[in-house]
This record gives structure tokens, C-alpha cells and sequence, in this order.
């Protein structure tokens, strides 16, 4: 087993919650067709973590135009995805109402809330304080408690399980949705909220580097300081190369720095950047760089400790080494400093997880044909990737001229739809600044501005 696969800690087991039993409770309950096989609802939504939630609340507040009310939602666990799994311990970068503000944003979600016995967890939020950041364990109890009352729904089926393969029928403009266990679903809507992974490819310059010894320590893993804590023995010399400027950089470099001054007094570090560092300016009404900019306690950590003027004063810089890898001068630094380091981790962003196989077929006893799509970040809809000079037939509207997918050469995708830190919203500031939002609230915007209009389309 590689040594990224044995640092990747997995989620301590727990009973399974009342989600689980709802679940299980309301299986035999889906609408199913006259085909004993095949079951029918308005929209399947793929994925159980916020961005899923956020769909589903949405949906469910637009469930009067769609032509079955049922909803499909499909995840392996109803565990909040990895803002659960994986980052517990983080602190957020999002102020404490603006998570209450996202579970309240719909009548759905909000009955939730007020339905819940207090204390819970919406309770827990309101008496800290609303505008600073807090453990992303607290908005992940919200996404649990809102989990709870979704797969309890009337109009909500869950289904446990991965959604393998959706077809689009062109003569009956419905998707045949297929699971890794259970029939198949037919809906003119399937909602993509597949989430993403931090991007674990190592760096070019590692092939040429045959004799380097270092050890992959996985994002998630420094990202938590408990776990990372016993990654390390504190007996033994470490040097960690952390790559990137990030937000998730500077929280992975005061979590080693925080076990380097105290209990792994062996512990050092290189951090390796070619950028200055960037923070979140609050304008009039507006934020500068609110999604690429440093906020929060990590804002704050780096503005009292890596700053060019704090830093060699700084406590820091007893154990943290800043190393320069300007444009074009990259693999000259790497080659030199890369061979001191023990283990590396790589802060450098992250990349959709695995969709689902999409296909398009002409109609019933047609073959299936892979359909390769891109997304429309604007929109949030999918356009279809056509060759130029294809003699493909026109499946919808095609895309309009300011679509960035290129309107001479794509057409749009019907009843298909992405959200979430996998597909964002492209958003431009005042400055012309373009950033993709991610974050609980702003994909609340995004869904309450697309969701009406997706619908509108079925």
C-alpha cells in the first residue's frame, strides 16, 4: 500500500444515524413505473455534501413546475461529504451567519431548522460569534441535521449508493440514471453535486529526481491536526516540503509550525512559493479576492508571521524556512532543496472527483454513445463538446454567443446541471477580477439565481 493511501485517514466509524434508518425505513416507497424495474422522479441530485443539500433545498422549493414531484438524491453515506469526513478541524473562512444564512435560504431547509429539537445544531451556531469563522465541525452538524430532515422529506427519496452511468434518451428527452445497486432511474433532470479531492499528482520536476526519498503527506491529513499529529514520531529529524500559497497552505504550515514548538521538536519545514501572499480586502459592499484571498485565522496567522517585515522576528522562523521558486528558476531551487525533505505536501488546489459515464442514445434498441460535456459556469448547465464539422444531430438550443464553450461548436446539454465546489459559479468583481465562488452561502446565490430557470426548461 503507498504511503499517500496509508497517511489518508478515514473517518472514524459511527453508528449510523437517524438519516441511515430514514433511509432505509422509506426504500420500498419510490414511485415505480409500470415496468416493475424502472422508477420515475422530477430530478436526481448526485451528491450528499453542501452543495447537495443546497440543491435539494432549492429543488424542493421549485417542485410544483417539475412534472414529478419526487426527488431521487443519491450518495454513498449522507455524511456531509468531506467537509465532514476530512476537514472537521479546519477553521472556516466563512463567517459563522452566513452558514445560518445558507440553511435558512429556502422554506425547505428553513422548516428543518425549526422543526429540530433544540438545542441543535443551527442552536450551537447562534451563540457564537456571527461575524468571524469557527470549526467547520459546527457547519458540518448543520449539514447533518439538515441531511436528517431532507431524507425524511415526503417528496425526498435517498438512495445509498454511487450513481455509475446516466443516458440521454433524445426521443423521449429523459435520462436513465444507473446506480451500483438498485433499478435504474428515468428523469428529464440529473444535478451533478460530485464534489472534489486535492490534486495528489506529484510535480514534473519529481521524475527528475530518480533518487529522491520523500514521503506523500496528503492534504486532508495536515489539514487535521490530530492526525497529523501522529504522522510524525517525535524522536525522529523531519523535514516537510509544503508547496503552495494558499489558504490551505498557511493553515498546513502553522498546524506543523503548532507540533514543531511543542510536542515534534525534530520537525522542520521548507515552504516553497512563488507568490507573494494574497488577502481578502473589504470594499464598499464588495470583497476583493473573496475567493483567492487569505481570511480568517489564516489571514491573521500569515499577517503576524510570514510577512517579509514579521518574519524573521517571528517565532517561526525558528523552524519555518522560506524557499523562492521564481518563474523559470523552479527546478534549479527544487533540485537543490528537495533533497533535505523527508516528506512533502502539496497545497496547489483541488480537481473534480469522477463523474458518472454519460452517454446520449437516438431512442429505445439505440446504441449509447459517450457524451463529453463542459461546463457552463455561468449557468450552471452543460454544453456539449462537438467536433467541428460534425454531423451530430442538435440535442438543444445551442449556446448563446457570449457562452465561453465557444457557441459556433457546442450546443447545451438538456436536463443536465452541475454545482458546488466541483462546478462553481464564475463571478466577476468590480475591479473585472473573474474568481469561482465556492463556499455554503455562495452556492446558495448561485442555486437561487439557476434552479428557477433549470426548471423552467424540463
Amino acid at each position: 500500500m503507498a504511503v499517500a493511501d496509508l497517511l489518508l485517514h478515514k473517518t472514524p466509524r459511527r453508528a449510523p444515524g437517524r438519516a441511515y434508518f430514514a433511509i432505509a425505513r422509506r426504500y420500498s416507497i419510490m414511485y415505480y413505473s409500470t415496468s416493475s424495474s424502472q422508477r420515475n422522479c422530477g430530478a436526481v441530485v448526485v451528491g450528499g455534501g453542501p452543495a447537495g443539500i443546497t440543491v435539494l433545498g432549492n429543488l424542493l422549493e421549485q417542485q410544483d413546475k417539475l412534472p414529478a414531484q419526487r426527488l431521487f438524491w443519491v450518495d454513498p453515506h449522507f455524511r456531509a461529504g468531506r467537509v465532514n469526513a476530512r476537514y472537521r478541524e479546519v477553521p472556516s473562512n466563512t463567517a459563522v451567519k452566513l452558514f445560518l444564512s445558507w440553511a435558512e435560504a429556502t422554506a425547505p431547509l428553513r422548516q428543518i431548522v425549526e422543526k429540530t429539537p433544540q438545542p441543535n445544531a443551527a442552536s450551537a451556531l447562534r451563540e457564537l460569534p456571527q461575524d468571524t469563522g469557527c470549526e467547520l465541525s459546527k457547519a458540518a452538524d448543520l449539514c447533518l441535521m439538515l441531511t436528517d430532515g431532507l431524507t425524511r422529506h415526503e417528496q425526498v427519496q435517498p438512495q445509498m449508493g454511487k450513481v455509475t452511468a446516466a443516458v440521454f434518451n433524445k426521443q423521449t428527452k429523459h435520462w436513465t440514471v444507473s446506480l451500483d445497486d438498485g433499478a435504474p432511474v428515468v428523469t428529464p433532470n440529473v444535478v451533478l453535486c460530485t464534489g472534489s479531492s486535492p490534486i495528489t499528482q506529484p510535480l514534473p520536476i519529481f521524475d527528475q529526481l530518480p533518487d529522491l526519498s520523500l514521503r506523500s503527506l496528503h492534504l486532508d491529513t495536515a489539514l487535521t491536526p490530530t492526525i497529523l499529529a501522529k504522522t510524525f514520531d517525535p524522536e525522529e529529524p523531519a523535514t516537510v516540503a509544503v508547496i503552495g500559497a494558499s489558504h490551505s497552505a498557511i493553515l498546513v504550515l502553522r498546524n506543523l509550525y503548532n507540533l514543531a514548538s511543542t510536542s515534534h521538536p525534530n520537525l522542520r519545514i521548507k515552504w516553497f512559493t512563488r507568490n507573494p501572499l494574497r488577502y481578502a480586502e473589504y470594499m464598499d459592499g464588495w470583497i476583493l479576492r473573496d475567493n483567492t484571498g487569505l481570511k480568517g485565522e489564516a489571514a491573521q496567522w500569515a499577517r503576524e508571521n510570514l510577512e517579509e517585515e514579521k518574519f524573521a522576528a517571528s517565532p517561526v522562523s525558528q523552524y519555518i524556512k522560506k524557499v523562492w521558486t521564481a518563474r523559470g528558476e523552479e527546478d534549479d531551487i527544487y533540485k537543490r532543496e528537495l533533497p533535505a525533505c523527508s516528506h512533502v505536501v502539496q497545497a496547489i488546489g483541488y480537481k473534480r472527483d469522477p463523474l458518472p459515464r454519460l452517454a446520449i442514445t437516438d431512442g429505445a434498441g439505440a446504441p449509447a454513445e459517450p457524451l463529453d460535456v463542459i461546463y457552463d459556469n455561468l449557468t450552471g448547465r452543460f454544453v456539449r463538446s462537438v467536433p467541428a464539422g460534425s454531423a451530430a444531430t442538435s440535442m438543444a438550443s445551442t449556446a448563446s454567443s457570449s457562452d465561453p464553450a465557444n457557441a459556433d461548436e457546442k450546443e447545451y446539454v438538456p436536463g443536465l446541471f452541475g454545482a458546488g465546489i466541483a462546478f462553481p459559479e464564475r463571478v466577476t468583481d468590480p475591479y473585472g477580477n473573474v474568481e469561482y465562488a465556492v463556499g455554503f452561502f455562495k452556492f446558495m446565490k448561485f442555486a437561487k439565481r439557476v434552479v428557477p430557470e433549470w426548471v423552467m426548461r424540463t
